[in-house]
């Protein structure tokens, strides 16, 4: 499925016996204007043209991303097949709603099938999510109003989604949502309230526990999904976190979760009435009243529903609280401390002490201890007062083997902040340039900021200061107040690079 483009989805119409490998479709993909393609050829082509008459159909192989195996006879040979039946397009052409991608039309040449989908110029809900962390209380809201108009509107239809995540919401121009991929859909009949899966369908992180333990999904099970999106929107991860599949699929059955501190109130009642173990006492099921207790919910009591799709969206901004309590004492008078603080040169404390050496060299000139953890450098060394630095740091400094020979120009702990969570690393500025993050306990490294002619460093008080990079903003905290320190040493590192 193409994401926040104009889409032309494509497959070829299949038939093959049992005996035989199902031929794959050619698959495109499109992610911030590149392109992949992995052509399979068909080694197997219908001798003649059938119809769905010629056949008899009988039980479900299989369920796929777009599509269900059946098992099928042949009338007039009586033999077997394994038909690949593509049921996206009845589901997307049935749905006619602002907050769903939009199939404008369809066509096909004699091997694969097209689709033209609405343009959701602004991509994917999760490259939002990942970009700021988290949401504040406003667009937290939004949000989700849009989302519970739409599954609305879609169990009405007596369609389940069944996939439902910020990965298959779309913002639209206007930054509307626009829930796409119905390849794993249902629709039920008039009659059904629940439908049995033969197979496992949806994302581990956000899977009902019906479908774990009892192989089936309902309508509920959309809601189930909500629940973990509105964790997500709040807290910047998911509620059920592991390390594999089913690690995950344990938490989720044993509905094994917690929520970070300053998680919103009101969202969180909210979040809990929707993740329960029982369907059927899901906020916004049919045995719990519809859509209407939901949207009653208080979470809610700001939101005017009539009119959603034609409202202006709040701009999204991150969710930032304090993460310790004596945090906010650094807003407010932080400008006018801020001129003073930047006025000052970097320079040894009265109990830092300058790095021992055992080379006579005056390489020490260099070296500014912060704590017993934190050190920085002044950058106006000669080359070989560099070997010589780096001479020091293979021999002495435990964190070398992270940086791949790069001479570190500082380092020091820091609390990285995904959403509302916080991991203590240790950070390292090398030359190169590279921004290391390392866990300091398992001594594992963890990643790397990606630089780029618009990585920008911003301090926001005297502990907290962010790198934004053009996909990702990172929130960093130093525990001992040198945000400013940091942000003018990336500063300047960037600067002999970039200028």
């Amino acid at each position: 499925m193409f994401r926040g483009v104009v889409s032309l989805c494509f497959s070829s119409m299949v038939r093959t016996p049992l005996n035989s490998s199902l031929p794959h479709c050619l698959s495109m993909e499109v992610r911030g204007g590149e392109a992949s393609a992995q052509p399979k050829t068909s080694t197997i082509k219908p001798p003649q043209s059938r119809k769905k008459e010629d056949f008899s159909f009988g039980k479900i192989l299989g369920e796929g991303s777009f599509s269900t195996v059946v098992l099928a006879k042949e009338l007039a040979t009586g033999k077997e097949y394994a038909i690949l039946k593509k049921h996206e397009k009845d589901i997307l052409s049935s749905i006619g709603h602002p907050f769903f991608v939009k199939l404008y039309f369809t066509f096909q040449d004699s091997h694969k099938l097209y689709f033209a989908l609405s343009y959701a110029k602004n991509g994917e809900l999760l490259r939002y999510i990942r970009k700021i962390g988290s949401f504040d209380e406003t667009c937290t809201r939004f949000y989700t109003a849009e989302i519970v108009c739409a599954l609305e509107y879609l169990h009405a239809m007596g369609i389940i989604h069944r996939d439902l995540k910020p990965e298959n919401i779309l913002l639209s121009e206007d930054m509307h949502i626009q829930i796409m991929d119905f390849g794993t859909a249902k629709q039920l009949s008039a009659d059904s309230v629940q439908t049995r899966a033969n197979s496992f369908v949806g994302t581990a992180q956000y899977v009902s526990p019906e479908l774990l333990m009892e192989k089936s999904a309902c309508k509920s099970s959309d809601l189930w999904a909500l629940g973990c999106i509105i964790y997500q929107l709040v807290a910047g991860l998911p509620p059920f976190r592991a390390g594999n599949e089913y690690l995950i699929f344990q938490k989720i059955i044993k509905l094994e979760y917690e929520f970070p501190e300053k998680f919103f109130p009101k969202a969180k009642d909210l979040v809990q009435r929707l993740l329960s173990l029982d369907p059927r006492k899901r906020l916004g099921c049919e045995e719990m009243g519809g859509f209407n207790p939901l949207k009653g919910h208080m979470f809610f009591e700001t939101i005017s529903w009539e009119n959603l799709p034609v409202q202006t969206p709040p701009k999204l901004t991150p969710y930032l609280p304090a993460m310790a309590e004596d945090d906010e004492d650094y807003y407010g008078n932080y400008e006018d401390l801020l001129s003073q603080f930047s006025s000052l040169q970097v320079v040894p404390s009265s109990s830092s002490q300058i790095v021992p050496l055992r080379s006579c060299s005056n390489i020490e000139q260099y070296i500014h201890d912060l704590d017993s953890n934190s050190f920085e450098l002044d950058l106006q060394f000669s080359s070989e007062e560099k070997r010589l630095l780096l001479q020091k740091q293979t021999s002495g400094n435990p964190w070398h083997q992270f940086v791949e020979n790069n001479l570190i120009y500082k380092m020091g702990p820091v609390n990285k902040r995904k959403g509302l969570f916080a991991r203590r690393r240790q950070l390292l500025l090398t030359e190169g340039p590279h921004l290391y993050y390392v866990d300091p306990v398992n001594k594992v490294l963890k990643g790397e900021i990606p630089w780029s002619p618009e990585l920008r460093p911003e301090a926001k008080n005297f502990k907290t200061f962010f790198v934004h990079t053009p996909n990702r903003t990172y929130y960093l905290m130093d525990p001992n107040g040198n945000a400013d320190k940091w942000c003018k040493k990336i500063q300047e590192v960037w600067g002999t690079v970039y200028h």
